[in-house]
């Protein structure tokens, strides 16, 4: 599964947020992002390790499921999750 994630580094505390919900028909082509704040900075690749960690946690899958596909230097990411069971259905926070 591909996500799109708003990263915010050096932030008070980790967290995801899921995207916000919307009506079916409104602007079907703008990708949904998660919001992940992570207290690292932004150095040496260390918030994106973390952003990283967060989504694994969030996702309940193992860290080495979690890749990034792009955005390496970029507040706009793309994760890959794999081995996420159910495709469909975000988890519930």
């Amino acid at each position: 599964m591909k996500i799109f994630v708003k990263a915010k580094a050096s932030a008070k505390e980790n967290k995801v947020l899921p995207p916000p919900l919307r009506l079916v028909g409104i602007d079907d082509r703008q990708e949904e992002y998660y919001t992940v704040t992570v207290k690292e900075p932004p150095r040496q690749g260390r918030a994106n390790e973390a952003i990283a960690r967060a989504l694994a946690e969030y996702f309940k899958v193992s860290k080495s499921d979690v890749r990034l596909l792009s955005g390496l230097v970029s507040k706009r990411k793309v994760f890959e999750i794999k081995n996420y069971p159910n495709h469909e259905k975000s988890p519930k926070a």
